[in-house]
């Protein structure tokens, strides 16, 4: 965790507007799932590419997705937006998506999203209704036993009665 939490405060420390999502923003909501990344979505501008390239210039990102291990500072060329970053780093994995799967793009998320304190500063993170529709819409065996959990959680919470 304590890397993970590295990681969005060099985000955030590089002016990256982003959500946490994905296992981590499981974690934060009260899930007993364990993640080893942590997944946010962000707008992928020729911009935040940039922003985010200055912000692990000193962590070594490679991308995972890739055959072979390509830095994530000579590919792509700067001045080329994204859709979807997957990294790793010396400091731990991040993904970084343009959406999420039955969500939709940043800002229909972030509308939603909610503000929280975490290591003393606050970040946006996806709602926990949000979350639990992501994760049904991946439909991994995972995902799913997450949903669930999140649902009994948010049920606990009188947030959102569980199915």
């Amino acid at each position: 965790m304590h890397n993970l939490h590295q990681l969005l405060n060099r985000l955030a420390d590089a002016g990256v507007d982003f959500v946490v999502v994905g296992g981590f923003a499981g974690v934060i909501h009260g899930s007993a799932l364990v993640t080893q990344d942590v997944d946010v979505c962000a707008v992928l501008s020729a911009e935040n590419v940039e922003k985010i390239r200055g912000a692990l210039a000193d962590i070594n990102p490679v991308h995972r997705q890739t055959h072979r291990l390509l830095s994530f500072l000579e590919h792509p060329a700067p001045g080329q937006a994204l859709v979807n970053l997957y990294l790793k780093t010396d400091r731990g994995v991040i993904d970084i998506l343009s959406s999420i799967l039955g969500i939709g793009d940043y800002e229909r998320l972030r509308q939603r999203a909610i503000s929280l304190p975490l290591f003393g500063r606050t970040f946006a993170v996806i709602s926990i209704e949000d979350l639990i529709v992501a994760k049904e819409a991946v439909g991994r065996e995972k995902d799913l036993l997450a949903a669930k959990e999140l649902r009994a959680i948010a049920a606990k919470r009188n947030l959102r009665p569980a199915d």
